[in-house]
């Protein structure tokens, strides 16, 4: 690495940057019963940035040769001064401090040392259990990630951190006459196979068959504009998928998002407050660095209501001027930076979740959700749910089928009235539209709001 960043210095590069990755995955599939696909991933390669005159060039490759990455630097800075004198628009870097350290992930147990088989055996286990009579398909998984990463930069860095992460799930799908239901549900985040030592497997897969079969009898949820009472999981689709989006310093350099000129503004009830916070500990989208070699940061975006600022990469934090955030992020080796969240939710309140529903005359109560729509330019939620429960004068009542919630951001977390002590966060991975995909985790507590309901 140390030769590449020379080389870049030596070409002219105003910044340049090295990162070398090696991914290493584990992943296991299985279906009623019988095992789908065991796949072990080996990647390793390297990806060098050049910044001349306000404009980028990237090159990256997998040869383990040092000639190959001096000669692509060069590459690079030619690339990035083409870009230049073509009139790309130029672009600011905020600098930022140089440093050398080495950190290693709290780890417990570290997967690469579990056997393969012990991996199937957990994801069996859960498939095993959820089966039962009304259950026509079970199906489990189980993924773990290990990433080293190393990083150079011509302003002095040299960083080199590892990041671990573990994945089991589980879906069961009841069948009565024609109709299907199904159950889905996960744990992970950045930890070793303590996660899964700690879980009871078994216990997991047959809470996943009782809840397919319970969908079977629920009713069709109610319509309207109503109160509603979200799960954490649908609490953290609002603050990723269009809060989370529309906070991202890129949308906001380019002028595509909704959130643009809402600075000091109120955007939410005072109940409201929002993070995207890289350091939580043992989400799944926790990490030590971004791509640029940022520290992870807690970042702020609405306190109290009011709406603070944006998730910044070394680019947009240089042409906005403010602070990097260490959200610059890229999916591998190959790919660009972009601004990207890490864990995004919303802070805890003071009430508890039973108490927020005996508040609750009429409405809904979310539980758990398929998938929502990112709109950071028009600022609107929309989230469908696997399920839910009538409210009915404070009591959780019969379950409801999978429901559609739409609405106005900004005027749902004005509605907001009532916001739990409890905070759970989901993980998964995100991308920036359909590509470039990183992990990340959303969440936040049980919040009570107004909600257009429909679906069933």
């Amino acid at each position: 690495m140390s030769a590449a960043v020379r080389a870049l210095e030596k070409a002219g590069a105003g910044f340049g940057d090295v990162r070398t990755e090696d991914r290493n995955a584990f992943v296991v599939r299985v279906a009623n019963e019988q095992i789908q696909s065991v796949n072990e991933v080996h990647r390793r390669g390297w990806g060098l940035r050049a910044f001349v005159d306000g404009a980028w060039g990237y090159a990256s490759g997998t040869s383990g040769r040092s000639a190959d990455a001096v000669q692509a630097a060069r590459k690079a800075v030619v690339i990035a001064r083409r870009g230049a004198a073509a009139g790309v628009p130029p672009s600011k870097l905020r600098k930022m401090p140089s440093t050398a350290i080495t950190l290693e992930p709290k780890v417990r147990i570290e997967p690469r040392d579990v056997a393969g088989e012990e991996k199937v055996a957990a994801a069996m286990e859960v498939c095993r259990s959820e089966k039962r009579e009304e259950v026509a398909n079970t199906n489990a998984s189980y993924a773990d990630s290990d990433w080293t990463f190393e990083l150079a930069n011509t302003w002095g860095a040299c960083l080199q951190w590892r990041e671990v992460r573990i994945r089991i799930a589980g879906q069961a799908v009841a069948g009565e006459g024609d109709r299907r239901e199904s159950a889905f549900d996960f744990r992970d985040g950045t930890a070793g196979w303590e996660l899964v030592k700690a879980l009871d497997l078994a216990a997991f897969g047959r809470g996943l068959a009782q809840e397919a079969v319970e969908m079977l009898r629920a009713a069709k949820p109610p319509a309207g504009l109503m109160p509603v009472v979200t799960d954490p999981g649908v609490s953290g689709l609002l603050a990723h998928e269009v809060m989370g989006h529309a906070s991202e310093g890129d949308e906001i350099v380019k002028k595509r998002s909704f959130l643009t000129d809402q600075v000091g503004k109120k955007v939410g009830s005072a109940l409201v407050s929002m993070y995207d916070d890289g350091t939580y500990p043992g989400a799944h989208g926790s990490i030590p660095f971004d791509a640029e070699g940022t520290p992870a940061h807690k970042t702020t975006v609405i306190d109290r209501g009011i709406y603070r600022g944006f998730l910044h990469s070394l680019e947009t934090s240089g042409v906005l001027k403010a602070r990097p955030t260490g959200n610059g992020r890229a999916q591998d080796f190959g790919r660009r930076v972009w601004v990207r969240m890490t864990n995004t939710y919303f802070g805890g309140g003071r009430d508890k979740k039973d108490e927020i529903v005996e508040e609750t005359k009429s409405g809904v109560l979310t539980r758990k959700w398929i998938s929502g729509m990112e709109d950071p330019v028009g600022g609107s939620f929309q989230a469908v749910t696997q399920s839910g429960f009538r409210i009915h004068k404070g009591e959780v009542g019969e379950r409801v089928r999978g429901m559609t919630l739409t609405g106005d951001a900004l005027s749902i977390l004005k509605s907001v009235d009532r916001v739990s002590k409890e905070i759970a966060l989901d993980g998964g991975t995100c991308g920036k539209g359909e590509e470039d995909y990183v992990p990340v985790a959303a969440g936040g507590p049980y919040m009570r709001c107004k909600i257009v309901v429909g679906g069933g």
